[in-house]
C-alpha cells in the first residue's frame, strides 16, 4: 500500500506539483515515519521552499534509515548550502560523488560548492569531469567558463560551447560579453551584450556593461544613456551609478561624478570601487580658479581620511581591498603641492589592506640578481620609451636576470621586442590574486616599477611586499606613500636640494637625467603652418602639454607674453577624452586674456591630439616652446630636441616641475631657464622678437642635444645601486 501511495506522491513531485507531493509525503510518514524516500523527498521540497533546516533534518533521518544512497547525500548537501554551510555541503557532495562517480549533476553541484568556497582550481577539475559525463549540458560549460574567468584563465571556448549548445542562453551571452570587456575587446563585447539585451531587455547588469563597452569604444554619450537606462530599471544598480560616475569624472563633471558614487554607495555600501572613487573623484582634471584648487584639495584630504576611517570596518575593509587599483590619486600631484603627507595616508591604507598573511618565496641562490620589472606599459608608450627600453637593452645580463611582468592589455611590436629582450616574460590578463601569485612565483630579489599611480594592477601589486627590495622611478613623479616601496630612483639634475622631504621612500639621486633614452632617428617631415591653421607671419609659441598640467595661477603668462610681443599665436593640444575639458580650458584662457584687454581667439589655437611623430614634427613650426610651470615636459621635451627648439622653462620647487630645466642643463643650454615668472615672460618675448638670438639658441641646442641621450653612466650607477641594495638586505638578514 505504501509503495502505491509513494508512487502517486512521486508522480506529483516529478510533474512539479510540489504542494500536492508534500501533502502526500506527509501522509505516508504519518503511518510509516521511517519511510526513507518520503523523508528524503519531503526534506528536499522543504529545503527548496525556504526551510533548509527542517529539510536537512528529514534527509539526515533518511540517510540513517538507508545509508549509501548518493541522491540522499546530494540532497542533504543542497540543504546545507541553503543554510550557508558550504563546508558541510562539500562533504556531502563528495560522499555522493564517491557513491555515484558517473553522475554529471553531482559533479556539477560539487564544483559549484568548491567555487563558493574559493577553491577555484578544484572546482574547474570537478566541472571538467561533469562536462565529460554530460558534454551536451550547456549549464555545465557555462559554470566552467565562469570559474575559469574567476581564476584569470581563458574561458572563451567554454562560453562559446555553452552558447552553441543552447542558442539564446542569455546569461552565458551576457557574461561572455562581460568577460570580453575585461580583455579590452570592446567591439566583440558590444555585440554580445547587445544580443543579451535583446533576449533579456530588463537585465540591468548588461545595460551597465554595454555602457562600459561603448564608453571604451569612444561613444561616451551612448554609454551614459545605457548607464541611465540601467538605473531607470533598477535605481539600486550600484555598478551603473559607479560606471556613470567614472564617465562623468573623465568629462570633467567632478561634482556630478561624486554624486553618482554616493548613489552607488547608498545602493551598496560594500561597493569597494565606488568607495575609492568617491574619494579619488574629488580630484578634478582641470581647475577654473586657483582658489578652487585649494578647496578641492581640502575636500579630497577630508574624503581620504573618511575612507581610512571607514576601512576600519571589516566588511568595508574587505570591499576596498578587493578594489584597490580601480581608482588612484593620479590627479593629486597636478595641484603643484608637496603630497608626502597625503600620500602617506593613502599608501598606508592600501598597504595595510593588502598585507600578505603568508611569507613570500625566497629568491634562489644565484650569481645573478633576479630583477622583476613590473609595468602595464610594455608597449608603444611614454613609459616604455623613457625607462623600459633602456633597462631591457642596457642592463648587464651577467649581473642581472631580467623578468618582465606586463600587467597591461595592449600587445604590439614593442611587447614582442620586450619579450625577446627579457630572460623571461609574464603577461596577462589575470585575476588580481593570480597576478600576486605570478610575481611571488618568480621570487625576485628586486621589483622595479617604472611608475606607480597610473596602471591599476601595478598600483595594487606595489602595495604588497613581494620582494626584499622594491623600487619605483619617476614615470609618475610622485611619492607613493607606500611602506612597501623602499626606494624612489630619481635624477640628480631634477631633484631640488630639499627633495628628500618630498618622499616617503628613500630618495636615490641617480646621475644625469635618471634614464637612458634613445631618440627617434626617423622624425616625420615638418608640415607647413597653414596645414595646422597657423599664421605664417607672426611668432608661434608651442605649449602642447596635457591640459591637466596647466594650473590657473600660470594662465597670465600667455597674455603677458602677447602684450610684450604683439601679434603672435600660442598652440595648445586638446584633451583627447573630453571636449568639455578642452572647452573649460578655453574659457580660462578667454577670461585671462580679457583681463589684459586681449581677445584670446586671436592668439590661442587648440589643435586636436596627434600621434607623437606628428606632434614632434609640428613643433618644428614654432619659434619657441613654452614649458609648463609646475609640471614640466619630460618625454615631449626629449623628443622635441629633434627640432632644435628654443625652450623656455622655469624650474619649480618639486622634481616634476624641473624635467626640462634638467635636460637643458644636461646639454649645456641654460640661457632659456628662467629665474622667475617675470624672467620667463622676458625670455619668451625676446625669443619671439629677436631672430638672431633665437637662431643662436637653436644652434646651441642642435650642437649639444646628443648629451641628453644614451647615458650609460646612469645605467652603471643604477646597476651599482641595485646590487648594493640587495647586498644590504642580505647582510641584514644574516646579522639578524
Amino acid at each position: 500500500m505504501t509503495d502505491d501511495r509513494f508512487a502517486v506522491a512521486l508522480a506529483h513531485h516529478e510533474a512539479g506539483r510540489l504542494d500536492e507531493a508534500e501533502h502526500r509525503y506527509r501522509d505516508i510518514l504519518t503511518s510509516d515515519p521511517d519511510h526513507a524516500e518520503s523523508l528524503h523527498l519531503l526534506g528536499l521540497i522543504l529545503a527548496g521552499n525556504g526551510d533548509p533546516a527542517t529539510g536537512a533534518r528529514l534527509i539526515q533521518r533518511a540517510i540513517a534509515r538507508t545509508p549509501g544512497r548518493a541522491p540522499h547525500h546530494n540532497s542533504l548537501a543542497l540543504a546545507y548550502r541553503g543554510l550557508g554551510l558550504h563546508t558541510d555541503a562539500l562533504g556531502e557532495f563528495r560522499a555522493a560523488s564517491e557513491l555515484r562517480p558517473d553522475s554529471a549533476p553531482i559533479h556539477n553541484n560539487l564544483a559549484t560548492t568548491l567555487r563558493a568556497l574559493g577553491q577555484h582550481a578544484a572546482a574547474v577539475e570537478a566541472y571538467r569531469r561533469a562536462a565529460e559525463l554530460a558534454p551536451d549540458t550547456a549549464e555545465i560549460w557555462y559554470n566552467l567558463a565562469g570559474t575559469l574567468a574567476d581564476l584569470g584563465a581563458d574561458p572563451e571556448a567554454e562560453f562559446l560551447r555553452a552558447i552553441a549548445l543552447r542558442p539564446g542562453y542569455a546569461d552565458a551571452i551576457a557574461n561572455f560579453g562581460r568577460w570580453l570587456i575585461t580583455r579590452a575587446r570592446w567591439r566583440e563585447a558590444e555585440a554580445r551584450l547587445t544580443e543579451a539585451l535583446r533576449l533579456s531587455p530588463a537585465d540591468t547588469r548588461s545595460w551597465s556593461n554595454l555602457g562600459v563597452a561603448l564608453q571604451e569604444s569612444g561613444r561616451p554619450d551612448q554609454a551614459a544613456e545605457h548607464y541611465r537606462q540601467a538605473i531607470r530599471l533598477d535605481p539600486d544598480c550600484a555598478d551603473a551609478h559607479y560606471n556613470l560616475g567614472c564617465l562623468l569624472a573623465g568629462d570633467g563633471q567632478t561634482d556630478a561624478a561624486v554624486a553618482c558614487h554616493a548613489a552607488a554607495l547608498a545602493a551598496d555600501p560594500s561597493h569597494g570601487a565606488a568607495r575609492l572613487a568617491f574619494c579619488m573623484g574629488r580630484l578634478p582634471i582641470l581647475y577654473q580658479t586657483q582658489p578652487e584648487a585649494a578647496d578641492r584639495r581640502a575636500d579630497y584630504l577630508a574624503a581620504l581620511n573618511d575612507l581610512a576611517n571607514a576601512a576600519g570596518t571589516p566588511d568595508i575593509a574587505r570591499a576596498v581591498a578587493a578594489a584597490i587599483g580601480t581608482s588612484q590619486p593620479f590627479f593629486l600631484p597636478y595641484q603643484g603641492q608637496n603630497d608626502r603627507a597625503a600620500q602617506s595616508v593613502y599608501g598606508g591604507l592600501v598597504c595595510r589592506l593588502l598585507a600578505a598573511p603568508t611569507p613570500r618565496p625566497r629568491p634562489p641562490a644565484s650569481k645573478r640578481i633576479r630583477l622583476g620589472v613590473v609595468s602595464g606599459y610594455f608597449h608603444d608608450h611614454t613609459i616604455f620609451r623613457l625607462f623600459l627600453d633602456g633597462w631591457l637593452t642596457q642592463l648587464d645580463r651577467d649581473r642581472f636576470e631580467v623578468i618582465g611582468v606586463h600587467t597591461g592589455h595592449i600587445h604590439d611590436a614593442d611587447t614582442a621586442r620586450a619579450t625577446a629582450l627579457c630572460d623571461s616574460f609574464i603577461s596577462g590578463p589575470r585575476s588580481v590574486e593570480a597576478w600576486r601569485q605570478a610575481v611571488e612565483a618568480i621570487a625576485p630579489h628586486i621589483l622595479l616599477y617604472p611608475e606607480i599611480g597610473m596602471d591599476p594592477v601595478c598600483g595594487r601589486l606595489a602595495a604588497q611586499r613581494l620582494a626584499p627590495v622594491q623600487c619605483v622611478t619617476w614615470g609618475h613623479p610622485e611619492t607613493t606613500g607606500m611602506p612597501t616601496i623602499d626606494h624612489f630612483l630619481s635624477s640628480e639634475l631634477m631633484e631640488p636640494g630639499d627633495g628628500d622631504l618630498h618622499y616617503t621612500e628613500h630618495l636615490v639621486r641617480l646621475p644625469g637625467l635618471g634614464l637612458h633614452y634613445t631618440p627617434d632617428e626617423t622624425p616625420a617631415p615638418t608640415p607647413r603652418r597653414a596645414t595646422l591653421g597657423l599664421n605664417p607671419d607672426v611668432p608661434v609659441y608651442w605649449s602642447g602639454q596635457a591640459l591637466y598640467k596647466y594650473l590657473p595661477e600660470y594662465d597670465s603668462l600667455f597674455p603677458r607674453i602677447a602684450a610684450a610681443v604683439g601679434p603672435c599665436q600660442f598652440v595648445f593640444i586638446a584633451f583627447a577624452k573630453s571636449a568639455a575639458v578642452t572647452a573649460a580650458f578655453r574659457a580660462r584662457l578667454t577670461r585671462e586674456f580679457a583681463a589684459f584687454g586681449l581677445d584670446a581667439d586671436r592668439y590661442c589655437v587648440i589643435l586636436p591630439p596627434m600621434p607623437q611623430q606628428r606632434f614632434v614634427a609640428a613643433v618644428g613650426l614654432a619659434d619657441a616652446v613654452l614649458d609648463t610651470p609646475g609640471w614640466s615636459g619630460g618625454r615631449s621635451t626629449l623628443d622635441c630636441l629633434a627640432r632644435d627648439p628654443a625652450i623656455v622653462t622655469w624650474p619649480g620647487p618639486l622634481m616634476r616641475g624641473r624635467h626640462t630645466a634638467a635636460i637643458l642643463c644636461r646639454i649645456g643650454c641654460e640661457h632659456t631657464i628662467a629665474a622667475s615668472l617675470d624672467d620667463y615672460v622676458s625670455i619668451a618675448a625676446r625669443l619671439g622678437l629677436d631672430d638672431t638670438w633665437r637662431a643662436e639658441v637653436r644652434w646651441s641646442v642642435a650642437r649639444r642635444k646628443h648629451r641628453a641621450f644614451r647615458d650609460t653612466g646612469y645605467i652603471r650607477a643604477l646597476e651599482s645601486f641595485l646590487a648594493r641594495a640587495v647586498a644590504d638586505i642580505q647582510g641584514a638578514a644574516r646579522s639578524g
